[in-house]
């Protein structure tokens, strides 16, 4: 399964107390909206998502069609195949993406311990594989 770029979504407090912290690690905003309450920053490819407000606790997040640096992969397992996959092996879906869709698309499910993680696919539907 191939699940594309790899961050981690943080459900923070304070967005710009969150902020000063990450960029004292060595992180630096790399995209996001401050006044949306939601930042993305990154230290080479380790990608911190940080949002106040927008969901309950943290998340694996996982993008297909991105590489690390987010940049658009030439070929890849569209969402909808990961999801026909997951849905094959019986693991349970809390999210379902369209399957018929052919743009964007997401799913989220949780692993034993109840640890949320995302499939967040922000690219179209490869053409041919």
């Amino acid at each position: 399964m191939q699940l594309g770029a790899f961050s981690v979504s943080l459900a923070v407090k304070d967005l710009a107390t969150s902020r000063a912290f990450y960029e004292a690690l060595g992180f630096s905003v790399t995209g996001g909206d401050a006044a949306q309450n939601w930042l993305v920053l990154r230290n080479n490819g380790i990608v911190v998502g940080l949002f106040q407000g927008m969901f309950e606790g943290n998340l694996l997040t996982f993008n297909p069609g991105w590489d690390q640096h987010k940049q658009e992969l030439a070929s890849f397992q569209d969402v909808r195949e990961i999801q026909a996959e997951l849905d094959a092996k019986g693991i349970e879906l809390a999210l379902r993406t369209d399957p018929d869709g052919q743009g964007t698309g997401y799913l989220q499910l949780a692993d034993p311990d109840g640890n949320v993680i995302l499939i967040d696919q922000h690219v179209a539907r490869p053409t041919a594989r």
